[in-house]
């Protein structure tokens, strides 16, 4: 085994992974070169050729220490199929000849992932488990998603989902965590946990804590991607003619005129969210917070602007209505309920199936902390994520094609205006209806979290994805004048 169990690892294959892993779309490190990489664990899954090996990374980056799952797969002869997924070629270097690539993507080698959780086996580190009370069949090849995704997610057959965990945090992670809870309550709006992996404690250096390395799940075959809806709805209302008049006196009632208006569905999502947040109030209960913690929240949302106004210049215009808003944060003065909550709530985060909405990836947001992912947040932070995932939906046709007329964003731009503002009013008229608590009663409330997330979306974007960066500082344009 490349590495073997202790730390270290092949220097051969040290390298071609240290080439390797900037290129992926799920490593966090892309803005900083790598200044040390090492095999903190190797697990033998599968013997022969193909062989099949489990590898946690452990990654130095500006001096601290991050943690990568890979499937090493080894085959003396790579399939075209597989090229793309190559890692380099291994010449016996620890026992081992031929051509390393991602496991990820090779069926034959993903199928005994299903049985070892079917089997609850132990190898080495790895504990494979199966929820209680269900089966596992172990007869399906799984295949990649071919959604972008900070994650590797799997597809087995019509039946199940399984979310590889590729940067890992210590601890049960989140997903695994409230998924299993929400499974558990009979909660009708989250697909059905089957099974998990584990690394045990003290794996990669996580004392005391297993570290979830992936979570099976119900597979949705039919269901449709939230995103993929709002921006249906998107392309036919700018496609919509207008009755004659002004650009400017476009209005969010004829946004509703057009053909796919996403109203209707809006509303009914935010009724599945009411019913998600009261589902994890039973399982995790409600923590009454008093107003110190609202100035305490309010501080941390500016430490974050001024890091990220610092950083991205085009943030900073908008800063002082930003830190108003934290202000009024601040000033709130009042004690308010805190539970679990999603974290990273936007439309690509729901499906759309033939019985409702389904809420996915209670992760939390891929840049916070584990703790910050943990802790409880008052579920209008759900709500302002959603929110902005509207503005993003409502945008995102005009910054991705650069082929528009002199002036077109600009009319398009009051279309958006429209559409999310019909879209947030729906969602949030379906939110109180079915019991949460109503934003238009938590102005303030929402508003900051709205604009936190924004600064978020702002630094994500700036290093993650710039094309897309216009996306969210058009909309913040807009909120904040």
């Amino acid at each position: 085994m490349p590495g073997g169990p202790g730390r270290g690892g092949d220097p051969s294959l040290v390298r071609m992974l240290a080439g390797w892993l900037p290129r992926q779309r799920w490593f966090g490190g892309k803005d900083s070169p790598i200044d040390d990489l090492a095999i903190g664990t190797a697990t033998e899954l599968r013997t022969g050729d193909p062989g099949l090996h489990h590898l946690v990374l452990d990654v130095r980056q500006n001096g601290a220490t991050e943690h990568y799952q890979v499937l090493l797969g080894v085959r003396r002869d790579l399939p075209e199929r597989l090229r793309p997924h190559e890692i380099g070629l291994l010449a016996g270097a620890a026992g081992i000849t031929g051509h390393a690539y991602d496991a990820a993507h090779d069926p034959e080698l993903t199928r005994p992932l299903l049985a070892h959780m079917a089997g609850e086996s132990v190898i080495g580190p790895l504990r494979f488990h199966r929820a209680p009370g269900t089966g596992i069949r172990t007869d399906l090849d799984g295949t990649p998603s071919t959604a972008e995704q900070s994650n590797t997610s799997l597809i087995f057959g019509d039946a199940y989902m399984c979310k590889l965990f590729r940067k890992l945090a210590p601890g049960v992670n989140p997903d695994l965590e409230v998924n299993l809870a929400l499974t558990r309550a009979g909660c009708e709006h989250v697909p059905a946990v089957h099974g998990w992996i584990e690394l045990a404690p003290g794996g990669d250096g996580a004392d005391g804590e297993p570290v979830t390395l992936a979570l099976l799940s119900e597979y949705l075959r039919t269901a449709t991607d939230g995103w993929q809806l709002a921006l249906t709805s998107v392309r036919d209302w700018f496609a919509q003619p207008l009755p004659p008049g002004p650009p400017a006196a476009v209005t969010p009632d004829d946004a509703g005129a057009a053909g796919g208006d996403f109203a209707a569905e809006a509303e009914r999502l935010g009724a599945a969210t009411a019913q998600v947040h009261r589902d994890l109030a039973r399982a995790f209960g409600v923590t009454t917070v008093p107003a110190e913690r609202l100035r305490a929240l309010a501080d941390g949302m500016n430490e974050q602007l001024d890091a990220v106004a610092a950083a991205v210049p085009q943030l900073r215009p908008h800063a002082a209505a930003v830190r108003a808003a934290f202000g009024e944060l601040a000033a709130v003065g009042a004690e308010l309920p805190f539970q679990r909550v999603h974290g990273d709530y936007h439309l690509g985060q729901v499906l759309r199936t033939d019985h409702g909405w389904v809420l996915l990836d209670f992760e939390g947001e891929p840049a916070r902390a584990p703790a910050e992912r943990r802790a409880p947040a008052h579920p209008l932070r759900d709500v302002a994520g959603m929110l902005r995932s509207f503005e993003y939906a409502a945008r995102f046709l005009i910054a991705s094609d650069g082929g528009l007329a002199p002036g077109a964003a600009d009319a398009l731009e009051l279309r958006a205006q429209a559409w999310a503002e019909r879209n947030r009013a729906a969602f949030c008229a379906g939110y109180a209806a079915a019991g949460g608590p109503d934003p238009a009663a938590h102005a303030a409330l929402v508003r900051a979290f709205e604009f936190d997330k924004a600064v978020y979306e702002i630094r994500y974007e700036a290093r993650n994805r710039p094309s897309w960066l216009p996306v969210p500082l058009r909309s913040l344009e807009h909120l904040a004048g």
